[in-house]
């Protein structure tokens, strides 16, 4: 990295920074020194990606960006590889249109779930002396499959069987990343949904409670209020009842 790159010339690429992401900025083959000083003018480091190539490629990146880029991807494509399974489709070189239509159902139903398919042509006897139209019905389903697999390798002949392997294209494994993202995402929008409504639940009955207290206490004051005036009703009796004038005024006053 940087100053420890020893080749003279450089396949460079610039890093994408972008939040979206998309391709790094191919900036062709440069002498070391013109790639170490346009690193040094965008504030990052020279990468060694493949020293083996011809000439060497090296990416113009900041280091722990593009060491967290790479643990990322490589902790997804072991996510990848946990979840994968090998399925397989038996068949017959004798298999007529409709069993083959039904193999090859099954075939695009796995790969289309992230899986690796083999395909297995089955002999009995003396049939083994046609393993090649054997190998030859296997090209045909890769062909019927190749939007959305490729054949590993190429068909191999084992004991009385002609089998290959069909692995997922990376558009197809990248659509099953995406949607198991947006399902996660949905999940935690409805667990964030559940929680905000019990909140506002809780805040309601918060309300419910205060307002009721409010009453409450509405209710005594005015019972209090009440008891007042009937005190003062009593009192006006009583002068009634003795009358107002001045020899009383005087006994009682």
């Amino acid at each position: 990295m940087n100053g420890e790159i020893e080749c003279d010339e450089l396949r460079v690429s610039v890093m994408n920074t972008d939040v979206d992401g998309g391709k790094d900025e191919a900036l062709g083959v440069l002498s070391r020194a013109d790639a170490l000083a346009k690193a040094k003018d965008l504030g990052v480091d020279l990468i060694l990606i493949n020293p083996g190539s011809e000439p060497p490629v090296a990416k113009i990146a900041d280091y722990s960006k593009y060491r967290y880029n790479m643990e990322r991807k490589s902790k997804e494509k072991k996510k990848n590889a946990k979840s994968s399974e090998l399925k397989e489709v038996k068949m017959s070189y004798k298999i007529d249109k409709h069993d083959y239509e039904v193999r090859m159902k099954n075939a695009s139903k796995f790969l289309n779930q992230g899986n690796r398919v083999k395909c297995t042509v089955m002999f009995r006897g003396r049939e083994i002396q046609h393993d090649d139209l054997g190998r030859e019905l296997l090209i045909k389903l890769s062909e019927d499959l190749t939007k959305i697999s490729s054949m590993e390798g190429r068909p191999k002949r084992e004991g009385r069987s002609v089998s290959c392997f069909l692995i997922p294209r990376a558009e197809v494994l990248k659509a099953i990343g995406d949607k198991k993202r947006a399902d996660e995402k949905a999940k935690k929008a409805k667990r964030g949904g559940k929680s905000k409504t019990k909140n506002v639940s809780e805040d309601g009955s918060a309300d419910i409670a205060t307002a009721v207290a409010a009453e409450a206490t509405t209710a005594v004051a005015e019972a209090v209020a009440l008891d007042l005036e009937e005190d003062d009703d009593d009192d006006e009796s009583l002068d009634d009842l003795l009358g107002g004038d001045d020899l009383t005024d005087d006994l009682f006053g």
